[in-house]
């Protein structure tokens, strides 16, 4: 089986009707109700779509914010075997609404920040390049190079939103 076949990733217009589950389970809060929500879709046999996994990117001009990410653990442990051996081997459906996050939004901006502190997470984000601030929690991908002074402005700024 291939997981393109099996999965479907995009930004949807309207996050909450897709995600609020996965987001009032993980963050007991309801998801964010402004751009940009990136949703990864399971295919069902009969052609139906579920969501699977959720991330919200934050456009702060300059930079973006990715945060509140939700996966849903039960469907996942749904799938056959070889199914979750693939997801595994590529590093999972949070790695994959990330990825597209980057696509898209990378090159408009200086950097991409996440807060993170899960410990599953943290295995996933070195994968797209996020390296620490010196912030707890806060890690930043940067999308160019830039002067320090620069980065630290970029990095107060992310702080300021902190937590998201």
């Amino acid at each position: 089986m291939n997981l393109a076949s099996q999965f479907h990733v995009t930004e949807v217009d309207q996050g909450p009707p897709f995600a609020e589950a996965l987001f009032q389970r993980n963050y007991k809060a309801s998801a964010p109700d402004f751009p940009h929500h990136v949703v990864a879709f399971l295919r069902r046999d009969d052609g139906s779509f579920v969501p699977a996994s959720y991330v919200h990117f934050t456009d702060c001009a300059d930079i973006f914010l990715a945060g509140g990410a939700a996966t849903d653990g039960d469907l996942l442990r749904s799938l056959p075997d070889d199914t979750r051996a693939q997801l595994q081997e590529y590093g999972g459906l949070m790695l994959a609404t990330l990825r597209y996050g980057f696509e898209r939004w990378g090159p408009r901006c200086e950097a991409i920040f996440t807060c993170c502190g899960d410990a599953r997470a943290l295995q996933t984000t070195p994968k797209l390049g996020f390296v620490e601030t010196g912030v707890p929690y806060l890690l930043v991908c940067w999308q160019r190079e830039l002067s320090p002074r620069r980065q630290r402005e970029l990095i107060a700024k992310a702080k300021s939103f902190m937590p998201f």
